[in-house]
């Protein structure tokens, strides 16, 4: 077996994952932000969006394994599971790490959404922010194939992108609030149609 094998499976593996995650952050500001029109939404577009998490779950085990079972630079299990406890570039793989806990995280409660309050999944959800931005950073700074022009520019075209969806996330529920305060007992669009 060719003792590359690991490496390329770890670095694939884990551009990969970074992929499917960003694809299913991408999917659900699409979703929550109802960039994609029509009304009713079909089930499938939900599901792809669990799909792809839980597609980036799988193959951040793969990255995780791979990594294990290369022999170039040796990790143990602590190493990769617990920040700062490694020799090899510890901050930008402490990224990672926290990075898989977070997407554990909102996996997990995604799977038990119907046990959980929506308050409870709500805010474990927006754990998907920080998670997006935790992964993009390991990719930039410990990721081997970090200078490669497709990934950067990718990187930063999809950083834009999901940075102004979130953009347009933040602007529509600030908009929300306003128009539901409960101020006076009633929505805020009646009380300014009353003036």
């Amino acid at each position: 077996m060719n003792s590359k094998l690991w490496w390329y499976t770890a670095r694939s593996g884990g551009i990969v994952a970074w992929a499917l995650l960003a694809a299913s952050v991408l999917w659900g500001l699409a979703l929550s932000t109802k960039v994609l029109r029509g009304k009713p939404r079909p089930n499938w577009i939900l599901d792809l969006h669990r799909f792809l998490g839980g597609l980036a779950l799988i193959f951040t085990g793969i990255h995780v394994i791979a990594i294990l079972l290369d022999s170039f630079v040796h990790f143990g299990l602590v190493e990769v599971l617990v920040p700062f406890t490694g020799t090899w570039h510890p901050v930008a793989v402490a990224w990672g790490i926290v990075a898989l806990y977070l997407l554990a995280a909102v996996e997990a409660t995604s799977l038990a959404r119907k046990k959980l309050s929506k308050k409870v999944w709500r805010t474990t959800h927006y754990l998907s922010f920080p998670l997006f931005a935790l992964t993009t950073i390991h990719a930039l700074s410990a990721g081997t194939d970090r200078s490669t022009f497709i990934l950067r520019w990718g990187i930063i075209a999809v950083v834009v992108v999901v940075t102004g969806l979130t953009a347009m996330r933040i602007n529509k529920a600030d908009k929300h609030d306003v128009l539901t305060s409960p101020a006076s007992g009633a929505p805020a669009r009646e009380r300014v149609s009353n003036r």
